[in-house]
């Protein structure tokens, strides 16, 4: 018998034919995720800011950014502004009292730390130890010396976004960001370089000119000092005006040459 190939060729071109037909006629697959499969492009890493030299002793400061500490629950201005409870007090030797809004909405600790020295005596007759003209006057150190405080312990730091502005009053600290006790600083001019890396916790509302007339030096050859702070709530009235006066050391007398001194043989 004779078995002819001839149909099966022609049946196995046609369905070799066929495949290819609906191979065209199917989708291409789909490519890659873009997302997973390209590379993530770099970060840029941005160079640091420059800092500026902060005020030494309890405010030296290292360069690093600081943490900003967890954000406080908001109180609302109505609470704590010109409210005699979060308003103090400071009679300076200067002439007159600075009246100082504190901000406990952006750092209740260290308004509560301020108040409550306030209260037990603490600030009183304590001296401005570091005076920068332009910059800001320092104090709350019972030594003048930069490097005391108070016996209570260190604070939290308390970052906030309040710039640091002409009578802004802010926490001194040492290089660790949460080592703010008792000394602090008042702002002669903006200094927005401190911002975020100090503790801001209040502004002067009257009598600057009190603050601007303290004697100036690191440290002054004359301290200027805190006679009297206090918490506007307890009503403590101002010292008489003879307790608000600088105690200036007279002048050294120059002894008076006469022409017959000058003119006297020098004797062997």
């Amino acid at each position: 018998m004779k078995f002819s190939f001839r149909p099966m060729i022609l049946t196995a071109m046609a369905l070799g034919l066929a495949t290819a037909a609906v191979a065209q006629e199917a989708p291409p697959a789909p490519s890659p995720n873009p997302e997973t499969s390209q590379p993530a492009p770099p970060v840029e890493t941005l160079p640091p800011a420059p800092v500026e030299t902060p005020p030494a002793g309890d405010a030296a400061e290292d360069g690093a950014p600081a943490a900003e500490a967890p954000a406080a629950p908001a109180m609302p201005p109505e609470q704590y502004m010109g409210v005699p409870e979060y308003m103090l007090n400071l009679d300076l030797s200067t002439g007159g009292r600075v009246v100082v809004q504190l901000y406990p909405n952006v750092a209740p600790n260290h308004v509560e730390r301020v108040k409550q020295l306030a209260r037990a005596g603490f600030y009183d007759g304590i001296k401005f130890h570091r005076v920068i003209d332009g910059f800001m006057a320092q104090t709350g150190d019972p030594t003048a010396t930069g490097q005391g405080g108070s016996q209570l312990p260190d604070l939290k730091a308390e970052f906030n976004p309040t710039p640091h502005l002409r009578g802004t009053l802010s926490m001194a600290r040492a290089q660790s960001e949460d080592s703010a006790n008792s000394q602090f600083f008042i702002m002669f001019q903006p200094r927005f370089s401190l911002d975020r890396r100090y503790t801001v916790f209040g502004r002067v509302v009257s009598g600057m000119q009190y603050v601007d007339a303290i004697h100036k030096g690191e440290p002054p050859a004359v301290m200027s000092r805190m006679v009297q702070v206090s918490v506007a709530a307890d009503n403590k009235p101002m010292p008489p005006a003879s307790m608000l006066t600088e105690t200036v050391p007279a002048p050294a007398v120059v002894p008076t040459v006469t022409v017959d001194e000058l003119n006297a043989p020098i004797s062997q």
